[in-house]
């Protein structure tokens, strides 16, 4: 008997997301028949993102919230290892969205994995091809629609989607600045992602190194990953026509009351600007080509892998979701089993 183990989503956090919102279980594994058009999945290696934070909200707005009691959910990449769907015939390897366990099975009328082209690995599918960097390709060049020599900001710069999105405006002829906190995600922005700055805001007065970097001039696309008092102080120095990219908001993700809006928002008039948010499934259709772009980029050496890599059991997930929130983690974060 095949044994399934599991994390049960068991309460809805209150401010931190912590061990006791989740329950272990270990089942048998059910070995009817799959219906038509169903698939089983044997997950292998697990995206760890900030959003999976706002899926456990009752009120989630734009995923549906994880039920209590269900299989908390989660981006993964694994085998296929049975199958009633000719798409997906056994030995497929699949990325998508399946639970934090070790077989998931995906409902015909509910796929939400695809097939894994032969030219991208396990990891990589997850980290420079996967949905924070699809996020950091599209929202930044849709939506920011950043131009040579524009001034683009980032915020979470050492995070799974900002380390992305300011290496692809450095890519296009951008002068590319993070925003990250502490020296050593700083220091890995400059030295090993080519960032032309990054601004430590644990450290530094944030409006004061803009004001700094960016001149008279301002910011002509500020891609926002954390909202909060940062948005705040980038409002402040927009350029004529900045481009406000709304990508998330990971300062506010934890917290139980009221989420805080910007102060600064009259700035938006003042420079004639746009401030927008969007989510990454808006540019579906265009996923290939973005993936396609970022494989030749990846081959050239000018876009660097940037995460962790956590060779694990399944029963660390709830201690290794904490190091996103706790700061504790470069880049993509990802759990191998």
């Amino acid at each position: 008997m095949t044994i399934n183990r599991q994390w049960i989503f068991a309460s809805r956090p209150q401010g931190m997301v912590g061990p006791a919102n989740f329950e272990y279980r270990e089942t048998p594994l059910n070995d009817a028949p799959l219906q038509t058009g169903d698939v089983l999945v044997r997950n292998k290696t697990f995206s760890l993102i900030p959003a999976q934070r706002t899926w456990m909200n009752a009120d989630s707005a734009y995923f549906p919230p994880i039920p209590i009691g269900a299989a908390v959910s989660a981006p993964a990449t694994g085998e296929v290892v049975q199958s009633a769907n000719p798409r997906f015939p056994v030995g497929t390897r699949v990325s998508g969205l399946t639970r934090w366990e070790d077989y998931s099975l995906i409902k015909a009328d509910r796929l939400t994995i695809s097939p894994l082209p032969a030219d991208i690995d396990l990891l990589d599918a997850l980290s420079v091809f996967g949905g924070n960097a699809l996020t950091a390709y599209l929202g930044l060049l849709k939506i920011g629609e950043p131009k040579p020599g524009d001034t683009v900001v980032v915020s979470g710069a050492a995070g799974s989607t900002g380390s992305m999105a300011v290496q692809i405006a450095r890519i296009v002829g951008c002068k590319a600045i993070g925003i990250a906190g502490g020296p050593a995600k700083c220091r890995h922005a400059v030295e090993d992602l080519g960032f032309a700055a990054a601004i430590d805001y644990k450290a530094e007065p944030v409006a004061e190194r803009l004001a700094e970097l960016t001149g008279e001039h301002g910011v002509d696309v500020y891609f926002d990953n954390v909202g909060g008092q940062i948005l705040d102080d980038v409002l402040a120095h927009l350029a004529f026509g900045a481009r406000v990219v709304i990508c998330g908001a990971i300062s506010q993700y934890e917290s139980s009351g009221t989420w805080r809006g910007p102060a600064n928002y009259w700035q938006l008039l003042v420079k004639r600007a746009r401030m927008e948010g969007f989510l990454v499934l808006d540019f579906a259709k265009k996923f290939p080509a973005a993936r396609a772009e970022m494989l030749k980029w990846l081959a050239d050496g000018s876009l660097v892998p940037s995460g962790e890599v956590v060779d694990g059991s399944l029963e660390d997930f709830p201690a290794v979701l904490r190091r996103i929130f706790d700061g504790a983690n470069i880049g993509k974060l990802i759990l191998r089993i």
